[in-house]
């Protein structure tokens, strides 16, 4: 994720939609690392002049990071989905599983799942968002 920020390639292709696997990883445990941290990008090196690499971008990197979609496949981990709910938004999440790649060799983390998505607090229109309505849109499928 970083390396398509920092490349300048989501300024290029502002259309360009990119799914980030496992609610997108440690980004949003990590979001003042991401924002304020990556702000001072080139600020304590001295043998390279990465600021170039900030006035390069357009927006700060925190704003990128917000425009990836992020998929709920975190093993079932209730803490990761709200972190990641609460970091890219209903809008921006899609339901995914393990599947095939399940160590249950079943339904197990899909159940687990959608008891964690259960578990939250939401509009029925949101949870149409993340489950199904966002994967439709973004792929184009009516």
């Amino acid at each position: 994720m970083a390396r398509l920020v920092f490349s300048g390639i989501l300024d290029r292709l502002p259309n360009l939609k990119v799914l980030a696997h496992h609610m997108g990883a440690m980004v949003p445990f990590f979001e003042g690392r991401v924002g304020p941290g990556w702000d001072q990008l080139g600020k304590r090196t001295s043998d390279e002049d990465l600021t170039l690499v900030l006035k390069r971008l357009k927006r700060r990197p925190l704003d990128y990071f917000k425009d990836f979609y992020a998929d709920t496949a975190v093993f079932g981990s209730r803490s990761a989905t709200v972190c990641g709910l609460e970091f890219y938004g209903a809008d921006k999440v899609v339901f995914a599983s393990h599947s095939p790649f399940d160590p249950e060799k079943g339904p197990g983390y899909i159940r687990s799942t959608i008891e964690v998505l259960n578990s939250i607090e939401m509009e029925d229109e949101v949870r149409e968002k993340i489950c199904f309505r966002n994967a439709q849109d973004l792929l184009g499928i009516e």
